[in-house]
């Protein structure tokens, strides 16, 4: 690893510099969020769980991205605007980021790094239906879609990568952050 994620500079989706390391000792869900895609409805799930895991130690972090179909246009203050208004997003979130191609914003150069795969859905159809339309990941390793999913373990080390279409409340995701708290 070339930088720990601890250390990588960020920005909140409200302004001002941060990093993870404020976040040191807590598991972690990392995801790339979007305001018009068809995953969208997930902020639900991701801020229940949020809710109920927060009290032993999970915080659920969004990066907005426009990676996807363009399906993260707005500025910061529209973002935040449509998670609070729609979602009732308490989960810390920040500003929108690269999380593939030659600009990949360094903290999911890392993720992707120690973690190279997505396990996917069970019975998940998202790749298939991204390849009919020619949408597919350009390496295997990229990240496929909004609302993938990385679990860092309260030691800093990424140590689940899930699909996008592997829904908050599944239950392998569930198993792995379980067990991440302890």
């Amino acid at each position: 690893m070339s930088q720990h994620l601890y250390d990588i500079p960020l920005r909140r989706l409200e302004g001002g510099a941060a990093t993870l390391g404020e976040y040191r000792g807590k598991v972690l869900l990392v995801v790339n969020v979007a305001s018009q895609c068809g995953l969208t409805p997930q902020y639900t799930g991701l801020e229940a769980l949020f809710g109920k895991y927060e009290e032993r130690g999970l915080v659920v972090l969004g990066f907005p991205s426009n990676d996807f179909g363009a399906q993260e246009p707005g500025t910061s203050e529209e973002i935040h605007d449509f998670c609070q208004r729609n979602y009732g997003v308490r989960f810390p979130m920040f500003e929108k980021i690269p999380v593939n191609g030659n600009s990949r914003h360094p903290l999911y150069e890392e993720l992707i790094a120690e973690q190279p795969a997505a396990q996917p859905a069970a019975g998940g159809q998202l790749l298939a239906k991204l390849k009919e339309h020619g949408l597919q990941p350009k390496a295997a390793t990229d990240v496929m879609w909004n609302f993938e999913k990385f679990v860092v373990g309260r030691d800093g080390k990424v140590i689940a990568r899930f699909a996008p279409d592997v829904l908050p409340d599944d239950q392998a995701l569930v198993a792995a952050i379980e067990a991440a708290l302890g």
